[in-house]
């Protein structure tokens, strides 16, 4: 997601809490992954399966509406994974609350209710996981831009790091699929990954404006990913 110079996620929660549209929409299309992928993963195979997609709104107008989370949100809180985690947690139990009061849980069907609530550490491992990915695949669209403006060479390094990230496949079978010197693709490996860890800082700058030690962030991001 391209930003302006100087634009972090608290500036866009500022503007659009504000009311500012294009920041709102911003907002919405930056988080919309990784609200989706928990609830996703909480109900799949449940019954509430089908109602990802509302759970998923429902957690943007609590963050956009007037008096709303992102007019409360405050920057010296603590970061805003958590406090998206928490109103997504908060939407998706609501929904649970609904669903038993209407029957369509029934008790005997409501085990894995009681088992999400007593694992909230791995529930926030859950949300954190999604959120990770999210960075992951916005650090990995800013990589294929960059990359791409080397033109054969760049589109080479793009090919080569979603080979070696996708399959784990050895740098010499590569070289030897493509028919190149398997130095010259150790070369071309070695700028792909520092493009693409530099675009990974780029990314976590907006996310964590407020963090003292970024290359650490990074790290922790790469480790939730496995």
């Amino acid at each position: 997601m391209p930003t302006p110079d100087g634009e972090t996620c608290w500036t866009v929660i500022r503007a659009a809490a504000s009311g500012d549209s294009a920041a709102r929409s911003t907002f919405a299309n930056t988080y919309e992954a990784t609200v989706r992928g928990y609830i996703e993963i909480r109900w799949r195979g449940r019954v509430l399966a089908n109602e990802a997609g509302d759970a998923v709104q429902e957690v943007f107008i609590e963050c956009l509406k007037p008096g709303g989370v992102l007019e409360r949100a405050d920057a010296d809180q603590g970061e805003l994974r958590g406090l998206l985690r928490r109103v997504t947690q908060n939407v998706a139990r609501r929904f649970e609350e609904r669903a038993i009061k209407k029957g369509r849980i029934r008790p005997e069907q409501s085990d894995w209710l009681a088992e999400l609530q007593s694992d909230e550490p791995g529930q926030a491992t859950a949300f954190d996981r999604c959120w990770a990915h999210s960075i992951i695949e916005e650090t990995t669209l800013r990589f294929r831009k960059l990359a791409a403006k080397d033109g054969k060479a760049g589109q080479q390094r793009i090919d080569l790091l979603e080979r070696r990230f996708g399959s784990d496949e050895p740098i010499r079978e590569i070289a030897a699929s493509w028919n190149l010197p398997a130095q010259d693709l150790h070369n071309a490996y070695k700028k792909a990954r520092k493009e693409f860890y530099h675009c990974l800082r780029e990314v976590m700058s907006f996310h964590r404006p407020n963090t003292t030690d970024l290359e650490r962030e990074c790290r922790t991001v790469l480790e939730m990913i496995g």
